[in-house]
C-alpha cells in the first residue's frame, strides 16, 4: 500500500498555487533524497506574546498520549524514508517540557525508526527553565548531540515585554549542566530591537552570550507577526517599535562584535564558529527535503510544500501521517523564486552558473535579470568567486531585495 500523506486544500485564496493530493500521481512507497526530519512538540507553559509557531497551554494532561501518537507516526514515516538521514530536529513549543520518562520512549522509538545507527546532526530546543540534570543525561544517552537554547535577552525588563518568564541567570545554569551531561554543539538564541532596547543593552546580551560560550547564535530581529499578541499590543499603541536606525546600528554592532569573537556569519541571523554551522538549517537555505512530524510542522519533499495541521485535537483523534494542510506544488517560475529567497539569505550566496541558468526560465528571467542588475549597481548585491551575495548594505535591506527577485 502506498503511505500519502492526506492533503486537504480548503482555502479557495490557494487553489491557482496548491492542488489537491488526487494531483499527484503517486508519492512512491520509499521517498528518495530526504535528508532531515523536523518534529514539533506543541506545548509551553506559557505562550510568547511574538510567537506565531503552533503551540498551547497543555491543561489536559495530553503529554503521553501525544508521545504515544508520536511513536505511531514514527514508525510509518521510517517506512518511507529508508535512506541515511543528515538531520533531526526538534522544535516547538517547549521540547523539554516533556518529563524524562517521555523522552525516554520518544528517544527509543527515534533510535530505531530514523537514526538507526547513522550518524546525524541531532537537535533539540530547550527553554532554561525546564533543562534539568536527569533530562539532560537522557538527551545524551539517546543521541542528542546538539542544543539549542532560547535565551532571547538577559534582561529582565525586555524578557518581560516579550512575555518570556525565565530567569535570566537560568541560562548559565542551563549550558552547565548540558555541558556536564555531554552535549559539545550548544547554540543560543537572542532577540534585538526589542521595545525600549537601547544598542548598549543590546550588545551586552550579546556579551552575556559570548561569556557562555556557545559555539552557534542565532541573533533575530524581532518580528511584529500577524494574530500574535506582540503585534496587537503595537497596534493598541502600548510601546513604540524600535525604529530603523538604531535596529541597524544593533544589528551592525552585532556583526562587528561576532567577528571579532571568531565567529563566522553564515547566513543573515545565524552565526558560528568554524564546522559548527547548524546543517538542520542549511537544509532549508539550500531548498532540499525534509519530512515534518507532529501537528503544526511543516515539510518539504518531491517539489511538494505542506504544513501539517496544527491542532493537537485533530492528531490525537486520527491515526497514520498527520493530516496536512496548505499543500503547495511551485512552477518552474516559483521554484526559481523560492531558490533565489532562501539562497541569498545565505552568505556564500548562489553559484553564478546557477543563476545563469535560472535567467534562462521562468516567465519572470527579464525581470529578475533586471533586478539583478539594478542591485549590484547600487551595491546591495555583489558578484564574487563564491557567488551572487548580498553585500554587508544588502543584508539590511534583505527584505525588499528579495521581494523584486521572487
Amino acid at each position: 500500500m502506498t503511505l500519502l500523506p492526506q492533503f486537504t486544500n480548503e482555502d479557495p485564496r490557494h487553489q491557482a498555487k496548491k492542488r489537491p493530493i488526487t494531483s499527484i500521481s503517486s508519492f512512491p512507497e520509499q521517498i528518495e533524497g530526504v535528508r532531515g526530519v523536523y518534529l514539533h512538540v506543541p506545548f509551553c507553559f506559557h505562550k510568547c506574546h511574538y510567537c506565531d509557531f503552533y503551540s498551547i497551554v497543555d491543561s489536559r494532561g495530553r503529554q503521553e498520549a501525544f508521545v504515544e501518537r508520536l511513536t505511531e507516526e514514527l514508525l510509518i514515516v521510517s517506512e518511507l524514508l529508508r535512506e541515511p538521514l543528515r538531520t533531526i530536529y526538534v522544535g516547538g513549543g517547549t521540547p523539554t517540557l516533556l518529563s524524562p520518562g517521555l523522552w525516554e520512549t520518544l528517544l527509543s522509538t527515534i533510535q530505531s525508526t530514523l537514526i538507526r545507527g547513522s550518524r546525524v546532526e541531532f537537535s533539540v530546543e530547550a527553554n532554561p527553565e525546564t533543562v534539568t540534570p536527569e533530562l539532560a543525561t537522557i538527551l545524551v544517552e539517546g543521541g542528542v548531540n546538539r542544543m539549542s537554547v532560547g535565551a532571547q535577552s538577559f534582561h529582565p525588563v525586555h524578557l518581560k515585554t516579550l512575555e518570556r518568564w525565565h530567569d535570566p541567570d537560568n541560562v548559565k545554569r542551563s549550558v552547565d549542566i548540558l555541558r556536564q551531561a555531554g552535549i559539545r554543539s550548544l547554540n543560543l538564541d537572542l532577540i534585538f530591537a526589542i521595545p525600549g532596547q537601547s544598542l548598549e543593552e543590546a550588545l551586552n546580551d550579546l556579551d552575556t552570550a559570548l561569556s557562555l560560550e556557545p559555539d552557534h547564535l542565532s541573533c533575530y530581529d524581532l518580528t511584529y507577526e500577524p494574530n500574535t499578541p506582540m503585534t496587537e499590543r503595537l497596534r493598541r499603541g502600548e510601546f513604540q517599535p524600535a525604529t530603523q536606525d538604531l535596529e541597524a546600528d544593533m544589528y551592525r554592532g552585532l556583526c562587528g562584535r561576532l567577528e571579532s569573537a571568531g565567529f563566522i556569519q553564515y547566513e543573515i541571523s545565524a552565526w558560528a564558529q568554524p564546522d559548527h554551522q547548524c546543517q538542520h538549517n542549511m537544509l532549508y537555505w539550500r531548498n532540499e527535503q525534509w519530512w515534518p512530524v507532529g501537528p503544526g510542522a511543516s515539510g518539504h519533499v518531491a517539489g511538494f510544500r505542506w504544513k501539517n495541521i496544527p491542532r493537537l485535537s485533530v492528531y490525537l483523534d486520527s491515526s497514520g501521517l498527520c493530516q496536512v494542510q496548505d499543500v503547495e506544488f511551485l512552477d518552474e517560475d516559483g521554484r526559481i523564486g523560492e531558490e533565489l529567497m532562501m539562497g541569498l539569505r545565505l552568505r556564500e550566496g548562489i553559484p553564478l552558473s546557477r543563476i545563469d541558468e535560472m535567467l534562462k526560465c521562468g516567465d519572470r528571467a527579464e525581470q529578475r535579470a533586471a533586478a539583478f542588475e539594478k542591485h549590484i549597481g547600487n551595491g546591495l548585491l555583489a558578484r564574487r568567486e563564491s557567488g551572487l551575495q548580498l553585500t554587508e548594505a544588502g543584508l539590511l535591506l534583505a527584505d525588499s531585495i528579495l521581494v523584486d527577485l521572487i
